[in-house]
């Protein structure tokens, strides 16, 4: 359930192939530490893959577990997505709602996020395809530092590098 479909260093890393490749029709996308970093600035290239993900007719919808609206409406519009904001992953609820906007089955669904146990856990529950990426930038608290730590050790069985 913690191991990802698969693994890159950004989301900009992805090309359209590969979800071609893979009958990925949408794409469920976390916000902080995947499209934003945590001072809100977004990862360099992503409305470029954005419009090339929408000219090749994918369909794309953020999930995030943020409650900060503001933020959130911010790169909803800047990018010209729907979101579901409180998705609670990786419970299923948020997931589900994104899958309704998107109007398509999980099997034809991707989800891209940071996080072990909330992002990949949530797709791997939902029978996504659950794509991990390197975090943007640094944990600023201790907590989140553990949790990352914690990533990596079970990571590291699947042999990924974080």
């Amino acid at each position: 359930m913690l191991k990802p479909s698969a693994y890159f260093e950004k989301i900009t890393d992805i090309d359209f192939e590969f979800f071609n490749k893979h009958n990925i029709e949408g794409i469920i996308l976390d916000v902080d530490n995947t499209i934003l970093d945590l001072d809100k600035v977004p990862v360099e290239g992503i409305e470029r893959w954005v419009n090339i993900m929408k000219k090749k007719q994918i369909k794309l919808c953020i999930s995030s577990n943020s409650i900060d609206k503001e933020k959130l409406d911010s790169i909803s519009q800047k990018l010209d997505i729907p979101y579901v904001a409180h998705s609670l992953k990786p419970f299923k609820v948020g997931l589900k709602k994104a899958l309704n906007i998107l109007e398509l089955k999980p099997e034809n669904v991707a989800e891209i996020g940071d996080q072990v146990f909330t992002d990949v856990w949530g797709a791997n529950r939902m029978k996504m395809f659950s794509i991990l990426v390197k975090p943007i930038s640094s944990e600023k608290y201790f907590i989140s530092e553990l949790k990352r730590k914690i990533e990596k050790q079970v990571l590291k069985r699947y042999e990924i590098k974080y």
